[in-house]
């Protein structure tokens, strides 16, 4: 598995996505039940509200070799700051159609 991460913006000043990368290499969250290599080709922000360069920004990842975007915590459940994103459905409906059968989408990375 070949995995892009899109994480909130707003959220980098208050983390730096350890918990995510504690997800991969433990293989909780999301990963949980992955038996494959798990290979990181990249860690980007959606590009801030309302995630409109997140479909630039996962055909990036896509052609740099992900075959699975996930969503970051932060955009989904709004992990540290309590507040998800308004536009996270939208923004995953924009990239599942855009992308179709070329990626897999994952929820909340833990």
């Amino acid at each position: 598995m070949k995995v892009g991460i899109i994480r909130c913006m707003q959220t980098e000043d208050y983390c730096p996505g350890i918990t995510d990368f504690k997800a991969i290499k433990n293989r909780t969250g999301v990963f949980e039940g992955v038996d494959e290599e798990i290979e990181i080709v990249g860690f980007t922000s959606c590009g801030g509200c309302p995630a409109k360069k997140a479909l630039l920004r996962a055909r990036l990842l896509v052609e740099k070799g992900a075959d699975t975007i996930v969503f970051a915590s932060c955009i989904t459940k709004g992990t540290p700051i309590g507040y998800p994103c308004p536009f996270a459905k939208k923004m995953k409906a924009i990239i599942e159609k855009d992308l179709g059968d070329k990626v897999t989408l994952l929820d909340h990375t833990h």
